[in-house]
């Protein structure tokens, strides 16, 4: 799976909009508002790499109220949440 982190410059005063038409978009897996110089951040998850500009240039991109897109390729995850269950294996969490 290839996981790109989108951020994305919004119209003001249609954030809340232009976020839920990008959740609703294929290839979106999560989208969050936030706080900074982006309006919104949106987790693109696809199969293949030519998937990504199909996803960003093809969708996002288009949906009205996006004014600017930057994106970012992940390479690797690294979650609080994996680390804990892998050092975990095997003790009992009653100990």
């Amino acid at each position: 799976m290839i996981t790109a982190i989108v951020m994305i410059d919004a119209a003001t005063d249609a954030i809340p909009e232009v976020a839920a038409a990008i959740a609703d978009l294929e290839g979106v897996s999560e989208v969050y508002s936030t706080a900074g110089e982006v309006d919104l951040i949106a987790i693109v998850r696809v199969r293949e790499f030519e998937h990504i500009a199909e996803v960003i240039a093809g969708r996002i991109n288009k949906v009205p109220g996006v004014l600017e897109t930057e994106t970012h390729i992940a390479f690797r995850a690294y979650s609080r949440h994996d680390l804990d269950a892998a050092f975990s294996i095997g003790f009992d969490s009653a100990d």
